[in-house]
């Protein structure tokens, strides 16, 4: 089962990476929505919790990374935002 989980995990977490990238490069962050980056991230670190109180390694891995990828993105919508 965890098999499957570490699958999923790597899957949906590499999907979130070039946007990350992208975004990086580019500073360009016109097309994120920070109150949806910020919900966004909030449910990862809620999932993240959940996956150390269920003891999956798939979760914890996943939801880490994600956690850390959301979080930059949060970072970039505040540091390179118009309104700042």
């Amino acid at each position: 089962m965890e098999i499957i989980g570490f699958v999923a995990a790597i899957l949906t977490t590499a999907a979130f990476l070039p946007q990350v990238y992208k975004t990086w490069k580019t500073r360009d962050v016109s097309s994120l929505s920070l109150p949806m980056l910020l919900m966004f991230f909030v449910g990862i670190l809620g999932w993240l919790v959940y996956g150390f109180l269920k003891h999956s390694p798939s979760m914890i891995f996943a939801n880490t990374i994600t956690a850390l990828s959301s979080f930059l993105l949060v970072y970039f919508k505040i540091k390179y935002g118009k309104n700042n």
